[in-house]
């Protein structure tokens, strides 16, 4: 497999992260991985034992979607890989799929692909009825509304190429910093006409730590999309 990047945002992660990348490691040797952390006052970065881990403390929370933004501009500066993973610290993704994908996203010569956790062979382990009821009617509306392609909108396990990483440094972080960039992202790579596919993928709601999702972050997210109609009507003028 390639040398490749993984950006990892955290928050409250601190008994998840270290054996996410230790796990990490122990399947891809090569990878280099970002952890991007705003936990207030938790500084963990000498607790990493691998050179191939970089950690970064922004000291509080920031957004999800911020400390992707973050991580992939970091990982620009550090040397030029061309494959650029995201994905949670919870083992909400599994990094076992990683490699599979990671061939396909080559073969198809790729500036994005997705997994998906609305395709026929995708499954949601662990979830409350309400949170899947709210995620499928958000995606809906997402679709309703960009019209990406795509049945996921909102889930942040990505890989991405160079070109295409370059380009949301530059455009994407400009509506919120939560979890609606993952949609601005989305729709950002579509105005350009870049590639985007999705694949199947199994999401295991997480075992330890705390989530992010709250309602204020939902409110945030649909008033998100709204503004991204917008741009994407300015687009086509």
């Amino acid at each position: 497999m390639r040398n490749i990047t993984i950006i990892i945002p955290t928050y409250k992660e601190k008994e998840n992260i270290f054996k996410l990348t230790k796990k990490i490691l122990s399947l891809y040797p090569n990878t280099v991985i970002f952890v991007i952390d705003d936990t207030e006052n938790l500084n963990l970065k000498n607790r990493f034992k691998s050179n191939r881990i970089k950690y970064f403390l922004r000291k509080n929370k920031k957004g999800r979607g911020s400390a992707v933004l973050y991580g992939l501009k970091k990982s620009l500066q550090h040397k030029p890989n061309n494959i650029f993973v995201e994905m949670d610290a919870d083992f909400s993704h599994d990094p076992k799929e990683l490699k599979k994908k990671i061939e396909f996203f080559i073969k198809n010569d790729l500036d994005l692909l997705i997994s998906s956790r609305y395709l026929e062979n995708s499954r949601i382990i662990n979830w409350s009825i309400q949170r899947l009821i709210f995620s499928k009617l958000s995606n809906k509306l997402a679709q309703f509304l960009l019209n990406v392609g795509v049945t996921d909108y909102t889930n942040g396990f990505r890989i991405y190429s160079r070109r295409s990483v370059e380009l949301i440094v530059k455009k994407c972080g400009k509506i919120g910093d939560g979890f609606i960039v993952l949609s601005e992202i989305l729709l950002i790579i579509k105005l350009n006409k870049f590639k985007i596919k999705e694949l199947p993928t199994i999401f295991v709601n997480r075992k330890r730590g705390e989530s992010s999702v709250n309602l204020k972050l939902i409110i945030q997210s649909l008033i998100g999309i709204i503004k991204l109609y917008f741009i994407k009507i300015k687009n086509k003028k």
